[in-house]
């Protein structure tokens, strides 16, 4: 039977969701995936209107950290380290002792550093220099109250 490819930038939705089903159902039955729990905290204004958040998500031991944005109207006040922390102590309430997350050189790798996070993969190869550093912090607080 003849096999046909396409290359596109602008797939079918159909298309990508014939992928995601295929490995939604490859990954289920080969992991807990029941056990990923979304984590996320946001901080709020007066009125409750968002001004920071960081969403992710944890499953055992490790605690995923995809997005932190602080309204940049807010930023420089200590805002983006407050909810980082209130981020961590909630992954390590839950039990994890690894938080990871992927920043590119643009963004904020620094931030992350001075708060304890450390590169464990660089990615190179983007345009104009551009770096994605891949980094982790081990939450002593969980490993303590492991204990």
């Amino acid at each position: 039977m003849p096999l046909s490819f396409e290359v596109t930038a602008a797939p079918a939705a159909a298309d990508l969701a014939a992928v995601d089903a295929w490995l939604d159902a490859f990954n289920q039955g080969h992991a807990a995936l029941a056990d990923v729990r979304p984590l996320s905290v946001f901080g709020r204004a007066e009125g409750g209107r968002v001004i920071a958040g960081a969403v992710g998500r944890t499953w055992g031991d490790c605690c995923e950290l995809q997005q932190l944005a602080v309204d940049p109207s807010r930023r420089g006040q200590g805002l983006g380290q407050q909810l980082l922390q209130e981020f961590e102590a909630a992954a390590a309430a839950r039990g994890c002792s690894l938080v990871y997350l992927d920043t590119f050189s643009f963004q904020a790798p620094r931030f992350y550093q001075r708060a304890g996070y450390r590169v464990v993969l660089e990615t190179r190869g983007y345009t104009q220099g551009t770096v994605k550093y891949t980094m982790h912090k081990v939450l002593m607080s969980a490993i303590t109250t492991a204990d």
